[in-house]
C-alpha cells in the first residue's frame, strides 16, 4: 500500500502537468489533476502560448527555472514527436540603448551559465533572413532558447506521470476546499469530493478564484496579450514541416515590444505595444468550449490595438510588406505586481499551496522546486522573489495589483535600471519624518510601498566643501542614473560628523510571550539565552544548512524581543512556526513604530545632551539595548550600526517620530548633522563588509560560504539546520563571498555582472557601490575559494572588461574601533 500523500493538483496546464510529473518521479503516486475543461486541451493559457523559452534575465532564480524547463523539454517527446525545438533566440537592438541592454544581457547569461552572445547587423540578418539588416545595429543571440510545444508536453508529461499512478480528470469544477482544524482535507467538485492531504492550486488566471475558496490573496491580475498569424508567406515556403514547424530563431524586436516565430509558412506575431487590458473572470466564456475560436482564455482579436505593431513589423521584416493577418486573439494569461510567480503555502490552511503565473518559460523549473518543498521540505533554487508572502499587505489590495500588473505590462520589454522605482502608486507608506525630509529635498526611491530618501538635495552645495579625497569621479550615463554625487557628502559627514539616517521601512517584529525565548532559540543560529539589554546578530537557515535570512535580536524584557527582519517572508515563516501550545506570539510592528540610524564620530555629542541616560561606551555598551527618553520622547536605543560607526538605532512610537527628528535635527546643527539617505548607506556598508540577505547571500548559501559564521554558535544546542552545518567544515569550502576593488579607481558596477578568473567566467557580482571612504568603487562576488585576497580578476560591464583585485574585508576599520567608541 502506498503511504505517499493524496495530492489534488487544480490545473492541467503546463504547471499542472510538470508538478504531477516532478512528483510522481518522486514516488509520490497519489496525484489527482482535476481541470474545468476538456483534456489535453482545457482552455487555459497553455492552450494558446507561442512557447518562447528565453532562458537569460537578471534573475538567476528565473534563469535556471527556463534552464531547467529547455532541458527537461528537450528529453521529452509525444509518441517521438519532440516537445522542445531548440531554434535558439535572437534579440535584436534598433537603439544605441538597447545594444547597450544586450551587452547587459550577454553578462547575465555569462553569470548563469547561459552561453550567448552579442553578434553585429549581418550575423543577425543570416540568422533570420526575413530581417532587414539596415535597421539592426546589433543583436543578442542565445543557441540553446527554443519553442516548447506546450499542449504536446503536457500530453507527455500526463502520460508519464499517469503511468507511475496519476490520475487526470477534465471537465471537473472545483467548486471549494475543504478544510477542518486548519488543515486541508479534499476538494469539493461538481463530481464530489476528492480526498486530500495536499492541495496545488495551478489555475493560472483562475488561481485567485481558487484561493479565494481558502481565503488567501493571490495577487494576480488576468491581462489580454495580442497574438497574431500571417498568412503564408512565400519566404517560408517549404523551409519546414508540420513536425518541424520552426527552424528560424525566436526574434525579438524589444525596442518595440514585438516578438516572432515561425509556424511552419507563417509568422506568428506577439505584442506588448497596446494599452494593457485586465480582464475579469466573470467576462470570460463559461460553458467549457475549447474550439480554436471559443477557448476561454481566447478572446476576440482588437485590430485597432495590433496596427501599430503590424506598421512596425513591416518595417523590420519587409516580406511582411505585402503580407496580411490571417488570424488573431487577445489571449489571457497571468501577471502580478513585480513580474514574479507566486509560490507559497496558505498562511492559514496548512496543505493548500499555489504555484500562480508561471509561464511556459518557467514552468518545469517551478514545478521542479514546488515538488523539492512539498517532498523535501526545501527547493534546491533559491525561491525568495517567487514566494507569496513576499508583499506587504498594501500589495496586494486589487487597486495595488491592478495598477502595477498593468505598469508591468506595459514595461515588460522595457531597459531598466536595476534601481528605477515604480512611477506609480507613491507615497503609500511614508515615515513620520517624511514631510522634514521633503522640505530637505529628498530624492526618494521605493520598495514594498515605501517611500526611502536615497539622497537629500539639501547638502548639494556641500560637495564643493568635500576635500579632495573624498571627491567622487564622474560616473558612466548607467551608473549615474538614480545616483548624485550628493551621496559623497552624506558618507563623509556619517564619517567624520554626524548623520541621520531612516530606518523605518526595515521590517520589524514583535515576539512574546513565556516560550519566546526556546522558541528564537530553535529558529536561529547564535546564542539570544542573553540578558535584557542584548542585541545578537543571528540567522535562520533551512534545514539544509541555507541562509534563509539573517536578523537582529534585542531583549526588551525576560519574555518580549524586538526582531529587526528582512521582510514578510520572514514574519510569515517565524508565525507558521510558533508552537501550539499559545506559548509565543509573534507581531508586525513596523508600521506603528519609526527608526532614526544616528551614526558618525559626533553622535554621542548630538545625543548625549538629549538624555539623561548614560550613553557612554561603558554605559551603554555595543550590541546592548535600552529604554531612555530623549527631550522626553520615549526612545529604545540599540548600539548598532551598518554603517561601521559609533551611534545607535533609535526607536520610537511613530506618533513621536517627527517630534524625535527635529530634536536631533535642531541639537545637531552645531556638529555639522545632515540627513543621509541610502545611496550613502549601501557604500558604507559595503566597506564594512556587512552583508544585504537576498543579494548577497540566500538559501543557496551556507553561512561559512557567506562569511557570516560567527553568528553561527553549535554549542548552543540545537536549532533548524545545525545537523546540516554539522558536515561542514568551514575551511573547507568551494566558494566564498569575496570583496573585490576596482583597479582603475573610477569604474562603478552595479551587481549581477559576470566575473572571470584567468579568463574563465568564475563567479559573479551581488552588490556594489562607490567607496567614498576609500575613493574606489568595490564589490562583493561569488568566487571560487581558491580566488583568496591578491587574486587578479575582471568583471564585465557591458561590452567592457573592468579589473580588480580581492580584497582582505572589511575594507574600513577592521579592527572596529570606529563602532566601539
Amino acid at each position: 500500500m502506498s503511504t505517499s500523500p493524496r495530492v489534488v493538483i487544480i490545473g492541467a496546464g503546463i504547471v499542472g502537468a510538470n508538478l504531477a510529473d516532478e512528483l510522481t518521479s518522486r514516488g509520490w503516486n497519489q496525484v489527482t489533476v482535476v481541470d474545468q475543461g476538456p483534456l489535453p486541451l482545457t482552455g487555459g493559457s497553455t492552450s494558446h502560448a507561442p512557447g518562447l523559452v528565453y532562458q537569460t534575465g537578471p534573475s538567476k532564480t528565473m534563469t535556471q527555472f527556463a534552464t531547467y524547463t529547455v532541458e527537461k523539454f528537450l528529453e521529452l517527446d509525444d509518441d517521438g514527436d519532440r516537445c522542445f525545438n531548440q531554434v535558439g533566440g535572437l534579440e535584436i537592438a534598433t537603439t544605441p540603448e538597447r545594444l547597450a541592454d544586450l551587452h547587459r544581457k550577454q553578462g547575465w547569461a555569462t553569470s548563469w551559465g547561459v552561453p550567448g552572445e552579442v553578434i553585429g547587423p549581418d550575423e543577425c540578418a543570416k540568422l533570420h533572413p526575413l530581417l532587414d539588416a539596415d535597421k539592426v545595429l546589433g543583436g543578442f543571440h542565445t543557441p540553446t532558447d527554443g519553442l516548447a510545444k506546450a499542449a504536446r508536453a503536457v500530453v507527455a508529461l500526463a502520460r508519464r506521470a499517469v503511468s507511475r499512478g496519476a490520475r487526470f480528470r477534465g471537465a471537473v469544477t472545483v467548486t471549494g476546499i475543504n478544510h477542518s482544524n486548519g488543515r486541508v482535507t479534499g476538494v469539493e467538485t461538481d463530481h464530489g469530493e476528492i480526498p486530500a492531504d495536499i492541495v496545488v492550486s495551478c489555475a493560472g488566471f483562475w488561481g485567485q478564484a481558487i484561493g479565494e475558496m481558502v481565503g488567501m490573496t493571490v495577487p494576480l491580475l488576468p491581462m489580454a496579450h495580442q497574438y497574431a498569424k500571417t498568412a503564408p508567406l512565400p519566404e517560408l515556403a517549404g523551409r519546414n514541416d508540420e513536425r518541424t514547424e520552426a527552424n528560424l530563431p525566436i526574434l525579438r524586436h524589444q525596442d518595440r515590444d514585438l516578438y516572432y516565430r515561425e509556424h511552419v509558412d507563417r509568422l506568428g506575431i506577439g505584442t506588448y505595444a497596446h494599452r494593457p487590458i485586465p480582464v475579469r473572470l466573470s467576462d470570460l466564456p463559461q460553458d467549457g468550449e475549447t474550439s480554436e475560436r471559443a477557448m476561454p482564455s481566447m478572446l476576440e482579436f482588437t485590430e485597432e490595438d495590433f496596427a501599430p505593431s503590424w506598421e512596425h513589423s513591416k518595417r523590420l521584416l519587409p516580406a511582411l510588406e505585402t503580407a496580411e493577418i490571417e488570424t488573431g486573439f487577445n489571449g489571457v494569461f497571468s501577471f502580478t505586481p513585480d513580474g514574479g510567480p507566486l509560490v507559497g503555502e496558505s498562511p492559514d490552511v496548512q496543505g493548500f499551496w499555489i504555484a500562480e503565473a508561471v509561464w511556459v518559460t518557467h514552468s518545469a523549473g517551478v514545478a521542479r522546486s514546488v515538488a523539492q518543498l512539498l517532498v523535501d521540505g526545501r527547493s534546491e533554487i533559491e525561491l525568495h522573489g517567487c514566494d507569496v508572502h513576499r508583499f506587504d499587505e498594501i500589495e496586494t489590495t486589487p487597486d495595488y495589483v491592478e495598477e502595477t500588473s498593468s505598469r508591468n505590462f506595459v514595461e515588460i520589454y522595457d531597459v531598466k535600471h536595476p534601481l528605477q522605482p515604480k512611477f506609480s502608486p507613491r507615497d503609500l507608506r511614508v515615515s513620520p519624518f517624511h514631510a522634514r525630509q521633503k522640505e530637505l529635498g529628498a530624492v526618494f526611491l521605493e520598495a514594498h510601498g515605501w517611500e526611502r530618501p536615497h539622497w537629500f538635495e539639501a547638502n548639494a552645495p556641500l560637495v564643493k566643501d568635500l576635500p579632495m579625497e573624498w571627491q567622487p569621479p564622474s560616473r558612466d550615463s548607467w551608473s549615474a542614473m538614480y545616483h548624485s554625487p550628493v551621496a559623497a557628502v552624506e558618507a563623509w559627514k556619517t564619517r567624520t560628523a554626524v548623520a541621520l539616517y531612516d530606518m523605518t521601512s526595515l521590517k520589524r517584529l514583535e515576539v512574546s510571550g513565556p516560550g519566546a525565548l526556546a522558541f528564537l532559540d530553535r529558529m536561529t543560529t547564535n546564542k539570544v539565552d542573553k540578558s535584557v539589554g542584548s542585541v545578537t546578530y543571528t540567522l535562520m537557515l533551512d534545514e539544509a544548512g541555507g541562509v534563509r535570512s539573517d536578523l537582529t535580536v534585542a531583549r526588551l524584557g525576560e519574555q518580549l524581543f524586538q526582531i529587526g527582519a528582512n521582510g514578510n517572508i520572514d514574519h510569515e515563516y517565524l508565525r507558521r512556526n510558533l508552537p501550539d501550545d499559545g506559548s509565543v506570539t509573534v507581531r508586525d510592528i513596523t508600521g506603528g513604530t519609526c527608526c532614526i540610524g544616528a551614526w558618525g564620530p559626533l553622535a554621542r555629542d548630538l545625543v548625549q545632551p538629549l538624555t539623561d541616560a548614560d550613553l557612554s561606551h561603558e554605559g551603554l555598551k555595543f550590541f546592548r539595548c535600552k529604554q531612555i527618553r530623549i527631550a522626553g520622547i520615549p526612545v529604545t536605543a540599540m548600539r548598532v550600526s551598518y554603517v561601521g560607526e559609533l551611534g545607535w538605532e533609535l526607536y520610537t512610537s511613530a506618533e513621536y517620530g517627527q517630534r524625535l527628528w527635529d530634536v536631533l535635527f535642531e541639537a545637531g546643527r552645531d556638529l555639522g548633522v545632515v540627513a543621509a539617505g541610502r545611496a550613502a548607506f549601501n557604500s558604507l556598508r559595503l566597506e564594512k563588509g556587512y552583508r544585504a540577505w537576498g543579494a548577497d547571500m540566500t538559501t543557496e548559501h551556507d553561512p561559512y560560504e557567506a562569511g557570516v559564521g560567527f553568528a553561527v554558535r553549535m554549542n548552543k544546542g540545537d536549532f533548524v539546520g545545525r545537523d546540516a552545518l554539522a558536515e561542514i567544515d568551514p575551511d573547507a569550502v568551494e566558494r566564498r563571498l569575496r570583496c573585490l576593488t576596482v583597479d582603475d579607481g573610477r569604474s562603478v558596477v552595479l551587481g549581477a555582472e559576470p566575473v572571470f578568473v584567468d579568463e574563465e567566467p568564475a563567479g559573479y557580482v551581488t552588490s556594489a557601490a562607490f567607496s567614498h571612504t576609500l575613493g574606489t568603487p568595490i564589490a562583493y562576488a561569488w568566487l571560487p575559494a581558491s580566488a583568496g585576497p591578491g587574486t587578479r580578476v575582471e568583471i564585465k560591464y557591458f561590452d567592457r572588461m573592468i579589473a580588480a583585485t580581492v580584497a582582505a574585508e572589511p575594507l574600513v576599520d577592521p579592527e572596529m574601533h570606529r563602532i566601539r567608541r
